[in-house]
């Protein structure tokens, strides 16, 4: 797999009372901020990695983690993946947002999103 880019997904409870931890509490840099004012996703500086404190959830366990790839070619990897029987937990589509992706798990349960970058999204742009 030619991995571009990662990050940890977290979808806590409270996002807002965990963004103000990480931010306020650990001191973490924004990396970036997204979606709606009053309810937006962060994306922290993690070292030589990055985590996103974003949505929620009222479950607990491995669904309220997730690990974040961005691949090449989304397409390719999901043939590849199924070929090998790895389970399929959302085939890939576009969001709302833009990005092309699709749901595998670990086999403790741990989902993985598969990420392709559309050569038109923002993400693209230089911003300089």
């Amino acid at each position: 797999m030619d991995v571009l880019s990662s990050r940890i997904l977290l979808r806590p409870a409270d996002p807002q009372a965990s963004q103000r931890f990480y931010r306020d509490v650990l001191g973490l840099a924004v990396y970036r901020e997204f979606g709606p004012p009053e309810h937006p996703g962060v994306v922290f500086f993690l070292g030589q990695g990055l985590l996103e404190v974003s949505g929620g959830t009222a479950d607990t366990g491995p669904g309220t983690t997730a690990i974040w790839l961005q691949v090449r070619d989304l397409r390719a990897e999901h043939e590849r993946l199924a070929a090998q029987g790895v389970a399929i937990v959302r085939e890939p589509r576009r969001e709302f947002w833009g990005l092309d992706e699709m749901w595998i798990e670990d086999p403790d349960g741990v989902r993985i999103v598969l990420v392709e970058v559309p050569a038109d999204h923002p993400l693209r742009r230089d911003q300089r």
